[in-house]
This record gives C-alpha cells, structure tokens and sequence, in this order.
C-alpha cells in the first residue's frame, strides 16, 4: 500500500476524522486530504508525531509495498534470499543482520531536513508485514543510491558486513529532524 492508503486506513482505525488529525498536527484539513490522496507529503517532524501518535512505525506509513515487488529497480531495493549482510548504520547504533534494504520515498523538510531514509528488513512479521528497522538519514537521492549499489556490491561478492559510508548524522530539535 501507498503512504495516503497508509495514512487514511491507520487513521480510520484510530477512530479519528480529518479534522482531529490535522488538529493533531497543527495543520488544514485540506493538507491531510490532500496527503490521504497521495498528493504530497507532510514534513518529516510532521511524519514522526504521526508515528508517536497513532502508535505506528515511520517504515509503515512510507514504504508503499507496490515499490518493493520483483519489478523494483536494484538502486532502490537489494534484496537476496540466500545471503545475510549484517549492516552496521554508526550514526544510528544500529547493527542488523538482512537479506533486504530499501529507501523511503522523498520527505518534503526544511532546507536542512534530510530528504532519504534507508531500512532494513529484519526476519519474522508483524501484523502490518515485515519488520523494518530504520538505518540513517541521507542528504539526497545520490547518497541514498550509492549507499544501496555499494551494498549490492557487498553482498554479489559474499562480503559479511557493511558499515553505512553516505549516511548524515542527525538531531531532533523538539519535533524536528534536522542534519548537524
């Protein structure tokens, strides 16, 4: 599913109108319609109350599952189901052992907001699918695609791990994510 089908189910099952979201959020009514009909995105400060919130992860409500089938381009999605790469993300404190990576579609932020988000799928399922478990931050689409053809390369050559080389570092500011 998309992030507006996403965003419009996780609502309905919290009981919630339009209005009480974008209440919730300090927004129009009209920006969580025009989000629940996949036209745009809210900020990422905007992203991590909704999570907080509604008691979801970010990985839910942003990877549509459209994007990661077998017809997915390999600078977005790398995935093989007989080789483990163990990731080690140090901007994060995120070590993770997966056959699966994949980014985020593109956050609407501040100037200094990343606009990239990179995850890994960990084995077992919840309700809502896979486990995802975020790995870092990424300035734009470039450091992003390097990140997974570098991660590829790692695992086409049987290499057992791989430390995050593109990822920034980041800090919360109040509701905000933005890059030092």
């Amino acid at each position: 599913m998309s992030f507006a089908e996403n965003l419009k189910e996780t609502r309905k099952r919290n009981q919630m109108s339009q209005e009480e979201l974008a209440e919730m959020l300090g927004v129009s009514r009209q920006a969580v319609s025009r989000w629940e009909l996949g036209d745009g995105y809210p900020e990422v400060e905007k992203l991590i109350i909704l999570g907080e919130k509604l008691n979801v992860s970010l990985d839910y409500l942003l990877l549509d599952k459209k994007e990661f089938d077998e017809t997915a381009p390999d600078k977005e999605r790398v995935q093989s189901s007989n080789r483990t790469i163990r990731i080690t993300s140090p901007n994060e404190g995120v070590i993770i052992d997966t056959t699966l990576v994949m980014r985020s579609q593109e956050f609407k932020g501040s100037k200094n907001s990343p606009k990239y988000a990179l995850f890994a799928s960990e084995k077992g399922n919840s309700i809502f699918g896979p486990l995802n478990r975020f790995l870092g931050w990424y300035r734009d689409i470039e450091n992003i695609t390097k990140e997974i053809e570098e991660i590829n390369q790692a695992m086409d050559k049987g290499e057992a791990s791989y430390i995050l080389r593109y990822s920034v570092k980041c800090k919360r500011k109040f509701l905000k994510v933005e890059m030092e």
